[in-house]
């Protein structure tokens, strides 16, 4: 196999020109012979200023070429798209698989003999793990790591499930203008992710049980100096994956799927999780199989205090022992023989830890923060091919509930009716065509705001449902991801205001209270859905993107799937 810079040779019909010419021009960049016969470590340039949760790139840049370099290895940085999830709209989930397609190509395009990619923020780390999925190229993750609290009045904060809580209060007239302003600017105290249990933290959390990254990465915090000390590390494994690295597709068996699955229910991680791993599993030609997801979250309790599901922050996770400490509570669930891309097997990283000294954030499976998983898969004559809560985040109460729908068409229908008072706590709200073409792009709309007139009653959770995603920092009981979506034909697009509509989480069921006939003499004259956008990634986004069960990623990048 060719190596270095003669790997991935430009055609220009004489392959000795080619390399002859690649040298001239690097050589202007001032490297030598020998530092140009070095195994090459490609790095990933996610640094954006739109993008604070990626603010510390930059460093966490020079920390792995100082890794690559003090292993023998040539370290070459470029850059790739950048996503941050208040700068991107429509929504970030509909450049995703942008990023992806982009981060692919110039891994395949540039010669590198492994590459490291630097992500944090939400959807950056789901598109770069589909990338190398896609590649042959041996991969490792590094993620930006979570950000510092804030601290207000006397109250510790961190974004971004507090940010609801407090907009919440500030909208139930509880917090008043000057004051949320000041909690605006102590909020995000620090660059890096969020420092709850949102799909961030998640993600980096899921990337190192699945061996992809290596241990504590995934919540030593964006401005410690182990995260950079992990940096440096990064840059020496991925000097050695040259040699011995497994691409990434070897490094996700199924086995490691699965203790990515086993992970996500235990964290009380996001509900995105499932959307991002269904599109990995999609990139192996496999299919998620969300009957078996479910049944995990029945057997592997939520043991991490964080909120939405708990009241911690990924500082104390991470002083706790972070995802080692918690693979050591789940042991007999996980398959530790499962392969890391940097070498060993997943039980290395919990064969030699620390006598554990606290109880409260990781909790031993003895004390759990709630006996199942964090996410239940339910389906039902609303959901045909399912929909997820994340139930350890939701009120216990509403959990089996039936109630009155009230009906929003679109995201901005949503905001102009959402106030109409005659909707009450026991009604059920139902948004639609906010799904992936809906939207387009599958907005965290999901998580609808409770309605003024009930928030000032101190309502503070309702039964809300959607073909939308909500943030995973946010909380309640919200029934998400429900599919087919109402704009691709699922039945969500036939439910009027006033039906009456069942949420059983115990029994996994969501149910439109009519009968088959009327739903589908109802479905039956729904109208045609709006032609394609005339141009551009608009037009292949809606041509090509799959449903929630297939992770939204575009038909024609997943794999041919196993079972043909």
């Amino acid at each position: 196999m060719t190596r270095g810079l003669r790997r991935r040779l430009t055609s220009y019909g004489d392959q000795d020109f080619s390399l002859f010419l690649r040298k001239a021009f690097i050589k202007a960049m001032g490297y030598s012979d020998d530092a140009l016969d070095r195994p090459i470590v490609g790095i990933a340039n996610t640094y954006s200023d739109y993008n604070p949760c990626h603010g510390n790139v930059p460093q966490l840049i020079e920390a792995a070429k100082r890794g690559v370099m003090l292993a023998g290895g040539m370290p070459m940085v470029f850059p790739t798209m950048s996503i941050h999830e208040s700068f991107a709209a429509p929504t970030s989930m509909f450049l995703r698989n942008l990023m992806a397609m982009e981060t692919e190509e110039m891994v395949r395009a540039q010669p590198m003999d492994s590459v490291i990619l630097i992500g944090g923020c939400d959807k950056t780390i789901p598109a770069q793990v589909m990338a190398a999925a896609s590649s042959e190229v041996p991969a490792i993750i590094l993620p930006t790591g979570p950000m510092d609290t804030g601290n207000h009045r006397g109250e510790r904060l961190g974004a971004c499930t507090d940010c609801r809580r407090l907009w919440a209060q500030f909208r139930a007239d509880t917090i008043d203008e000057a004051e949320i302003n000041e909690i605006n600017g102590r909020l995000a105290s620090s660059v890096g992710t969020c420092t709850v249990m949102g799909t961030a933290s998640t993600m980096a959390a899921l990337v190192e049980a699945m061996g992809l990254a290596l241990p504590m990465s995934g919540s030593a915090p964006a401005t410690s100096s182990e995260r950079f000390r992990l940096a440096e590390e990064t840059g020496r494994a991925a000097v050695a994956m040259t040699e011995t690295g497994l691409t990434t597709a070897e490094v996700l068996t199924p086995q490691a799927l699965r203790n990515g699955l086993v992970t996500l229910q235990a964290l009380g991680g996001s509900t995105n999780a499932v959307v991002h791993l269904a599109a990995i599993y999609g990139r192996l030609g496999k299919k998620l199989d969300m009957a078996e997801f479910d049944a995990i979250g029945k057997q592997v309790p939520v043991l991490v205090d964080l909120k939405p599901s708990g009241s911690g922050y990924m500082g104390e996770f991470h002083a706790a022992g972070g995802v080692p400490r918690l693979l050591s509570e789940l042991t007999d669930l996980l398959d530790l023989t499962a392969p890391r891309a940097f070498g060993g097997i997943l039980g290395d990283a919990v064969s030699n830890l620390p006598s554990r000294y606290e109880e409260q954030i990781i909790r031993p499976r003895k004390n759990p923060i709630s006996a199942s998983g964090a996410i239940a898969v339910l389906s039902g004559n609303l959901a045909p091919r399912g929909a997820v809560i994340k139930h350890s985040a939701a009120d216990p109460k509403l959990q089996v509930h039936e109630g009155r729908a009230v009906v929003f068409d679109s995201v901005q229908d949503m905001t102009e009716r959402l106030e109409d008072p005659t909707i009450t706590a026991d009604d059920v709200l139902v948004l639609r065509n906010a799904g992936p073409k809906g939207a387009p792009g599958m907005p965290e709309a999901g998580y609808i705001p409770i309605p003024r007139h009930l928030a000032r009653q101190g309502v503070k959770d309702m039964v809300r449902l959607s073909d939308a995603r909500m943030s995973g920092t946010a909380f309640g009981t919200v029934v998400l991801h429900i599919t087919p979506e109402s704009a691709d034909g699922g039945p969500l697009a036939a439910v009027r205001t006033g039906d009456r509509i069942r949420l059983d989480v115990p029994g996994r069921r969501l149910e439109l209270l009519i009968s088959a006939a009327e739903l589908d003499a109802r479905m039956a004259t729904l109208p045609p859905p709006p032609p394609s956008p005339p141009r551009g990634y608009a037009q292949l986004y809606d041509r090509h993107v799959t449903q929630a069960d297939d992770g939204l990623d575009f038909d024609f990048l997943m794999a041919a799937q196993e079972n043909g």
